[in-house]
């Protein structure tokens, strides 16, 4: 889902995204509870930010090493413009493709990979290569994570 572009949180929903990134299973009744808002609010805020686009998968983090894909890499795309439906949809179809982002600028795509090893992620880049309408690819191999995602930096920004 995208978020609605004229949708902008405002302090009230704030105070409850700060309190999700502090505890993101927290519950409404602890949700209310931690920002000072009646449970209905806090009930009703959440579902319009669902609604809105504003609140992203609930989908867990899990690292990827544990399930036998210690290797990350990010490989640049440059495709055929009129193709690239097709080719997020082939994207979309291996497993170990977590995330493509459109860009702007000297490539066109953004495609974040993991592989078991050398000749796995040798074997994924030779996979993404062979798309139609991909013409070309680089590859850089993620050697250390320096900052992890995070919102929490943005939710105490002031805002003005």
């Amino acid at each position: 889902m995208t978020t609605n572009p004229d949708r902008v949180v405002d302090d009230v929903d704030m105070r409850i995204l700060r309190a999700l990134v502090h505890e993101p299973r927290a519950t409404t009744v602890a949700l209310a509870e931690a920002t000072g808002l009646a449970r209905n609010t806090v009930h009703s805020r959440l579902a319009r930010l669902d609604t809105d686009g504003v609140l992203q998968s609930f989908e867990r983090r899990i690292d990827p090493a544990a399930l036998g894909y210690p290797l990350t890499a990010f490989i640049m795309v440059t495709v055929t413009q009129r193709r690239l439906r097709a080719i997020g949809d082939a994207l979309a179809g291996i497993p170990e493709v977590l995330e493509v982002h459109g860009l702007s600028g000297v490539t066109d795509l953004l495609v974040q990979i993991v592989a078991r090893d050398a000749d796995d992620l040798y074997r994924l880049a030779g996979q993404i290569l062979d798309i139609d309408g991909v013409e070309k690819t680089t590859t850089g191999l993620v050697m250390r994570r320096l900052v992890d995602y995070r919102i929490g930096p943005l939710l105490d920004r002031p805002r003005g």
